[in-house]
C-alpha cells in the first residue's frame, strides 16, 4: 500500500514559478510513488482575505488548470476542495487543544505575513491557520507533505499535534515529514528574498510571452555593477538563481559561459536577460499549450473537483471516526 502525501494551495491567484520549484515539481514527480492529495485550500483564503469570497470559484478553476498544466495527474491524484470537507473543521477544533497560543506565536510565517500584509490585528483564524492546515494534513493520514521553505514550519506544528494525540490517546496518526523542492526559495523579479503573489513580484506559469518579456527585462540584477564591462556577482543575483533552476540541459553550456563572462565584466545584463528569456520560454510554452487545452474542457475540470472532494470526504469521515473513539468520544449507542 502506498504511503500518502498532501499539499496544496490557496486559491488567492494564479500559481507562479516560485511555486513550481518549490513544491509543484515534486508533486509531479512523486504522483507514482505517493498516494496524493492535492487540496485547493480556499477556507485558508479567509485567514487575510475575509472579503475575498466572490473571486473563489473561478480562482479555484485557475488553479485546478494550473496544476493540470504542470502535469498532476487526476487519475493519479486526488484534487479536492478544503471547504467541501465538513470534518476537517471539527478535527482542527480538537486538534486546537492540543496546541498552546505562545507556541502559536512563535511561527515565523505567521510574523512574515503580519509584516507583507501590514497586518495590526490578527484574526484568529490567521493565528489558527496551522492548526487548520494540521488538520489538512492529518485528515489522509499524510506522511509526506511537500512544501515551500517558509512552509517547514508549519508541518512542525502539525508533527508536534500528530505526536500529542498518539501519546494522550491511541497511535493512529503517521508523523508527516516535510519535503523542500530543490530550490528552496526562488527570488522575486524585484530583488526581494522570494518570489510572493502578496508582493507582486512574480512570474506567473500562465503568464503570456510579451508579458514574460517585460518583466524578465525589468528584473533585478547586481546592484554593485554599474556598468556592463564591470565584474559581477551571480550568486546572489535572481537573474541566475532562475537560469540555475529552470535551464535545461541543452542550456547548460551557455549558463557556464555566461556566468563566467559576468563574473569577469565581458558581458552585459541585457544579453544574460535575453537569454533568460529563451529559457524561461522553453520550460513555459508546453505548460501554457496544455492549459490551454483544458480551458476548453470546463465541465472536465468539474468533475475532477467533484470526484476529488467526494473522495477526500471518504477518508475525511474515517478519520474523524477513528479520531473519535481513540478519544472515546464515539457514542455508537445514542447515534446510530
Amino acid at each position: 500500500m502506498k504511503k500518502r502525501l498532501l499539499t496544496g494551495d490557496r486559491p488567492t491567484g494564479k500559481l507562479h514559478l516560485g511555486h513550481f520549484v518549490g513544491s509543484l515539481k515534486n508533486r509531479v514527480k512523486l504522483q507514482n510513488e505517493y498516494d496524493c492529495f492535492f487540496i485547493i485550500a480556499d477556507l485558508h483564503t479567509l485567514t487575510t482575505r475575509p472579503e475575498y469570497t466572490a473571486e473563489l470559484e473561478n480562482n479555484i478553476f485557475e488553479l485546478v488548470l494550473d496544476y493540470l498544466s504542470v502535469g498532476i495527474d487526476p487519475k493519479k491524484s486526488t484534487i479536492y476542495v478544503q471547504s467541501e470537507i465538513p470534518e476537517v473543521t471539527e478535527l482542527a477544533i480538537i486538534f486546537s487543544n492540543l496546541i498552546n497560543v505562545p507556541r502559536l506565536n512563535r511561527v515565523p510565517t505567521l510574523k512574515d505575513i503580519l509584516k507583507d500584509l501590514k497586518i495590526e490585528n490578527p484574526s484568529f483564524g490567521l493565528l489558527g491557520y496551522p492548526v487548520l492546515q494540521a488538520a489538512d494534513i492529518l485528515m489522509v493520514k499524510a506522511h509526506l507533505v511537500p512544501v515551500g521553505k517558509d512552509q517547514v514550519s508549519h508541518v512542525e506544528v502539525t508533527r508536534e499535534i500528530a505526536r500529542d494525540f498518539n501519546r494522550y490517546y491511541e497511535k493512529i496518526f503517521p508523523i508527516p515529514s516535510a519535503l523542500i523542492g530543490e530550490v528552496p526559495t526562488l527570488p522575486g523579479i524585484d530583488g526581494q528574498t522570494k518570489m510572493s503573489k502578496s508582493l507582486g513580484n512574480v512570474i506567473n506559469l500562465s503568464d503570456p510571452s510579451n508579458q514574460v518579456k517585460k518583466q524578465i527585462m525589468s528584473m533585478y540584477t547586481d546592484p554593485k555593477r554599474i556598468h556592463g564591462d564591470e565584474p559581477g556577482d551571480t550568486e546572489n543575483n535572481p537573474v541566475f538563481a532562475y537560469l540555475r533552476a529552470f535551464g535545461q540541459k541543452k542550456h547548460q553550456g551557455r549558463i557556464q559561459e555566461y556566468t563566467q563572462r559576468y563574473e569577469k565584466g565581458t558581458i552585459g545584463d541585457v544579453q544574460v536577460k535575453e537569454f533568460l528569456f529563451e529559457v524561461i520560454e522553453d520550460f513555459l510554452k508546453p505548460i501554457r499549450q496544455k492549459r490551454l487545452e483544458f480551458k476548453k474542457k470546463p465541465k472536465l475540470i468539474e468533475k475532477i473537483l467533484k470526484e476529488g472532494t467526494k473522495r477526500a470526504r471518504v477518508e475525511a469521515q474515517k478519520t474523524l471516526l477513528d479520531t473519535k473513539k481513540a478519544m472515546e468520544m464515539a457514542y455508537p449507542k445514542i447515534f446510530k
